[in-house]
């Protein structure tokens, strides 16, 4: 498919062959790219499969440009259409709270939800659970808080679970919870080095021979650990990485080494013994949470019943 050239601004009128793309073309796009797939984008709007293929390929006619990427499983959009559905999202929510969309009724649009994935595991999921007997519908992405608030940008997600503030004022956001972080092993690694009684006398000196369990390679939670208790920089490398905390804490659990974790994490583990708190520092290093919700989402009254819920969990998370 021949795209324009790259330095022409893209815009949705703004087509070899067409006016401005049919307001149905645009609410079915919308659909797909919220869904990430023609298959679930056709049980949102009541349509066969089919249908909802032709009409993308319709308006990729009219805009003469690729709009999805065609995946194994589902489609990815492409840069044009995170800007268009950046440009279309709140008028097309707005008319649809107004005209009930496709013969629909506005308050059973699903709430597009994303975070961290072990913090929707563990403890967003649960927490929600009541509102699905409700009639509330949850659509679940788990990421990055960049990436992910990126996508609420555009209008891909209502509300995000992010690690940090985000900047600016385009975004509303309010802190959820606080997540204090541990540092931890299992019990025969704890025994091996002294217990946390010569850790508490000792300083981290003496972790220096366990392997170290991390996130990522940066060791990003390790190191602002080390740099708020012990005021001293981490120069261990890990020895194993999971991009998982559900995975760091198994490898740890299992005896591979010692982590840092968010207590929440390790709470139940850490009641049966299966780990061990290495040590309890009066001033532990914590981190806040914040719940962004994407402007123009007032009109749907399920993602208010999530936030607030979520709100309500958070205050004993």
């Amino acid at each position: 498919m021949r795209n324009r050239d790259s330095n022409e601004s893209p815009g949705i009128g703004r087509t070899a062959h067409a006016g401005p793309p049919d307001l149905n073309l645009l609410r079915t796009f919308l659909a797909v790219y919220r869904s990430g797939s023609f298959t679930a984008a056709a049980r949102l709007l009541g349509l066969s499969q089919p249908t909802v293929t032709t009409q993308i390929r319709a308006l990729e006619r009219q805009l003469d440009r690729e709009l999805f990427e065609r995946l194994p499983r589902g489609v990815a959009p492409s840069p044009f259409a995170d800007e268009l559905a950046s440009r279309v999202v709140d008028p097309l929510d707005a008319l649809s709270a107004v005209t009930g969309g496709d013969g629909t009724d506005a308050t059973g649009e699903p709430v597009h939800l994303a975070g961290p994935a072990e913090l929707l595991c563990h403890r967003v999921l649960p927490a929600l659970a009541p509102l699905v007997e409700k009639g509330v519908r949850l659509r679940v992405t788990t990421g990055l808080t960049d990436p992910l608030l990126e996508e609420l940008r555009t209008g891909r997600h209502d509300l995000v679970i992010a690690t940090a503030r985000p900047r600016g004022r385009s975004l509303t956001s309010v802190p959820l919870a606080d997540e204090e972080f541990v540092l931890v092993a299992a019990p025969s690694w704890a025994d091996r080095v002294g217990g946390p009684e010569r850790i508490a006398d000792e300083g981290p000196g003496a972790l220096h021979t366990v392997p170290l369990v991390s996130y990522a390679e940066d060791l990003p939670i390790a190191r602002r650990y080390w740099r708020h208790v012990f005021g001293r920089r981490l120069t261990c490398k890990a020895a194993v990485t999971v991009p998982d905390l559900r995975g760091v804490l198994s490898a740890v659990a299992a005896g591979a080494g010692f982590s840092v974790l968010p207590r929440y994490l390790c709470r139940d583990p850490l009641a049966s013994g299966e780990l061990v708190l290495l040590h309890d520092p009066e001033d532990p290093p914590f981190n806040t949470g914040y719940l962004v919700q994407r402007p123009g989402t007032a009109d749907n009254p399920h993602v208010a019943l999530v936030r607030d819920r979520l709100l309500e969990s958070g205050r004993d998370w």
